[in-house]
């Protein structure tokens, strides 16, 4: 086994694995698993740049990794940066810190890539026959990748959670029109994904990240977050648009009382609702498998 550090940085958040991984069967023991909602996207959609306190908020949570590394001994560390930091002009800052902080340089790597990765990680304990689809709504951007034990096809497209929150939403709960155009850009989006991936034609759609993990949550009327109770939970359609038209009519103040939404995610989950829902319906979903393992074992995995 060869113990391995694995840091997906995205839009919103950056999450740290530590795990054993086989290099030849691929099975992983994870030692810690960790997330800090940073928001390194604050504003990169209508900026075009990393703002300051972003950035020392996303190295304040990479000094608290490096210490979780150092105590675990991993041999082996790689760091992946997403959405935000592909938009940014300034995104020679965020490299520099990472590197002085964690010694490794982060990968800035493509939508393609990260779509890859997300597929690995999903996938690795699901043995079926049928073609998975496999989506990882985060931040900034959502990645849709076909296969079974490889990937077929990946598209990786411009809406997350955060960019259309902040893109569109000014009112708490959002207006009808706000609501309008999330959907709108939405569904544009998923007509790109489409010249790609054959997003309707899968057998099992697969959901991957915050805003998946947090609808389920909620669908599930758990008490506080479980991610063993949420990890392959099966979530109808229909329980996807309810809890969307809940959060849809809802205030900050609701939401923030919600015991499963965590706190870094209150303002932006509607969007990131919206953005599920508008999947199941345009990919005639009868109901979604969650999946708590994505992007980061991914990484995890490529490491050993």
């Amino acid at each position: 086994m060869t113990r391995v550090a694995g840091i997906d940085c995205g839009t919103n958040s950056i999450r740290l694995l530590v795990a054993d991984v086989h290099p030849e069967t691929g099975d992983l023991i994870e030692l810690d698993r960790r997330m800090t909602i940073v928001r390194l996207g604050q504003g990169v959609d209508r900026t075009g740049r990393l703002a300051p306190e972003a950035l020392e908020r996303t190295f304040a949570a990479c000094r608290a990794y490096a210490e979780v590394i150092e105590e675990l001994g991993a041999e082996r560390i790689r760091f992946v940066a997403t959405s935000a930091s592909r938009d940014a002009e300034n995104r020679d800052e965020f490299v520099n810190g990472v590197v002085e902080i964690l010694g490794v340089e982060p990968e800035v790597i493509t939508g393609d890539q990260e779509a890859e990765f997300s597929f690995t990680g999903a996938t690795g304990e699901l043995h079926g026959t049928e073609t998975y689809l496999v989506v990882d709504i985060g931040g900034g951007s959502t990645e849709f990748v076909t296969g079974n034990k490889h990937v077929e096809a990946a598209r990786s497209v411009d809406i997350g959670c955060v960019r259309l929150t902040e893109r569109h939403v000014r009112h708490d709960p959002p207006t009808a029109e706000e609501a309008d155009a999330i959907r709108a850009d939405v569904r544009a989006a998923l007509d790109l994904a489409a010249e790609t991936v054959p997003i309707g034609t899968a057998g099992t759609l697969v959901g991957l990240a915050g805003s998946v993990t947090t609808v389920a949550a909620i669908a599930l009327g758990l008490p506080e977050y479980d991610s063993e109770k949420i990890h392959h939970a099966r979530i109808s359609a229909a329980q996807v648009a309810e809890v969307t038209d809940r959060l849809l009519a809802s205030t900050h103040d609701e939401r923030a009382a919600i015991p499963v939404i965590h706190p870094g995610r209150v303002d932006v989950i509607i969007a990131g609702a919206l953005v599920l829902r508008e999947i199941v319906e345009r990919t005639g979903a009868r109901e979604v498998v969650v999946s708590e393992h994505d992007i980061l074992d991914g990484i995890a995995l490529s490491v050993a």
